[in-house]
């Protein structure tokens, strides 16, 4: 028994008028897109939902003050193992966790800060990660100081714009091309020329010199949100790579990209049908086993660097500056433009740099409605530098932890001489076990006997005491002049030019 399917009502859908053949498309199709980016937005507002439940109970965060001991002469390749080290944060999370829990990768911030002068080291960690980030950086500066703080932004919590005593410049940094093509590094700042601690021309220099700059009145915040992240953004390198090769790229793992591979393959085999010559000069062409040796000396720079950035572990990150000051005092010229001439110093033209994001975070505006767009900008910056926020913003990129060991690091004190950076003021010093009475910390004013303890010792001893705590105390106060704060500017700083704010450690 023969089977016979009548399609005759396709042929005649097709003699309808146009008009009547997309009128009734639209009508049994037309929703199907519709309903897709519905689904899409309620997806994404549960999520929204969901994570900010999850993260009111789970995630929650202190700041950690950084103090490195003075005399710092480490590269920034320590920072580097430090990244590497709190990669560790990364774990991974299931489809229940992910769309019922509302779980989510905790972040750490990176931030470098300078209120009226004072510059500080700080960084934003999840509770959970505390003890890993107090053993990475123990583990690379064993002298280093760390002290819990408040939260420096807490006093400007409620600030909106506009303000009659405040305004504020404020933008996110972002990579201007993909991601996969690294920014210069801080290997490409070192050359052989000269004695060999000036071969390393430190890049935050001009940066610790423009926070250190700064008046009563202003604050420059600077951060970098790192987001632990796995392998796939290799696969995106590679990608990157395959189509500077000219090699054939596939539509991806999702079902959107295998949808467009058979659609693809449907078309070569119509066109190998019609002309075999051409199918067979591109399988020629993708077989090419010298590609690499054809290419010009800028692609293959690209090939190389991409391959290297893989190397190494790589977050995600958002990078975002906020320049605040009175208005009486803002020096937007000198500040902005500074800060952004730091970030400039990264720049690889034939790679990658980052810029400020003018077109979406960057508070600027023109034509319509300037002054509103921009206000509202300046809202939406600020709200986010100050919740350290994953998703407000731009998408992320990402950097591998040479590059963000080349954006953050503690300056190299053979290079860049900034007296208001807050240091660790000496190394502390235990007595061996032997010595039970021993008690000695260096850099401080406290000196006792190794030996004896009777009453003869002790008058021996008391006057050499004395003269030793006089002439410690005069080599602090030669220490603090000398770094650009005085002894009496550490117990009151706050009238002075270059304090701290209270909530942070001043030694």
């Amino acid at each position: 028994m023969d089977i016979v399917i009548d399609l005759s009502f396709i042929s005649d859908f097709l003699s309808l008028p146009p008009e009547i053949i997309l009128t009734r498309l639209f009508f049994y199709f037309g929703w199907i897109p519709l309903a897709i980016v519905f689904l899409w937005g309620a997806l994404q507002v549960w999520i929204y939902h969901i994570n900010i439940k999850w993260g009111e109970k789970n995630a929650k965060y202190t700041l950690l003050a950084i103090d490195i001991p003075r005399g710092n002469e480490q590269s920034p390749k320590a920072v580097e193992n430090l990244f590497s080290y709190l990669a560790g944060a990364h774990g991974s999370i299931n489809l229940i966790e992910k769309y019922w829990e509302g779980k989510f990768q905790l972040a750490f911030s990176f931030e470098v800060i300078s209120i009226e002068g004072y510059t500080q080291f700080v960084i934003h960690t999840p509770v959970a990660f505390r003890n890993l980030v107090e053993s990475a950086v123990y583990s690379q500066y064993p002298d280093a100081e760390i002290t819990e703080v408040d939260d420096y932004t807490d006093d400007f919590a409620d600030l909106r714009f506009p303000n009659e005593e405040y305004d504020l410049w404020g933008a996110e940094f972002i990579q201007a091309k993909p991601p996969a093509y690294p920014i210069k590094t801080y290997k490409e700042f070192e050359h052989q020329f000269g004695e060999p601690e000036t071969h390393f021309k430190d890049p935050m220099a001009t940066l610790m010199d423009l926070t250190s700059s700064l008046k009563r009145g202003e604050q420059l915040w600077y951060q970098i949100v790192v987001i632990p992240t796995g392998f796939d953004w290799i696969e995106r390198c590679d990608r990157e790579v395959s189509n500077i090769l000219g090699e054939k790229i596939g539509g991806g793992p999702n079902i959107f990209g295998k949808l467009a591979d058979v659609l693809l393959d449907i078309i070569k085999a119509v066109g190998s049908a019609v002309s075999g010559s051409e199918a067979s000069e591109s399988a020629t062409e993708d077989a090419d086993p010298l590609r690499m040796m054809n290419l010009k000396p800028k692609q293959k720079k690209q090939v190389e660097s991409i391959e290297a950035k893989t190397a190494h572990f790589a977050f995600d990150f958002k990078i975002r500056m906020v320049y605040l000051a009175k208005k009486d005092v803002m020096q937007r010229a000198k500040v902005v433009n500074g800060f952004v001439g730091y970030m400039k110093q990264f720049a690889a033209l034939d790679l990658n740099n980052l810029k400020p994001d003018m077109s979406y975070t960057a508070t600027t505006a023109s034509y319509l409605f300037a002054e509103k767009r921009k206000n509202k900008r300046k809202n939406n910056i600020f709200r986010n530098y100050i919740n350290r926020s994953t998703w407000g913003g731009r998408v992320p990129g990402f950097l591998n932890v040479e590059e963000l060991a080349t954006l953050w690091h503690f300056p190299n004190e053979g290079v860049v001489k900034a007296p208001l950076i807050q240091k660790a003021p000496g190394r502390k010093a235990e007595p061996p076990m032997t010595l039970p009475q021993a008690e000695e910390i260096v850099g401080e004013n406290v000196v006792e006997p190794l030996f004896g303890g009777g009453p003869e010792d002790e008058e021996e001893f008391a006057p050499k005491k004395e003269t030793e705590r006089s002439s410690s105390e005069d080599q602090n106060d030669d220490i603090f002049i000398e770094d650009g704060i005085s002894k009496d500017s550490k117990k009151e700083p706050v009238d002075e030019k270059g304090a701290p704010p209270g909530n942070l450690p001043i030694g």
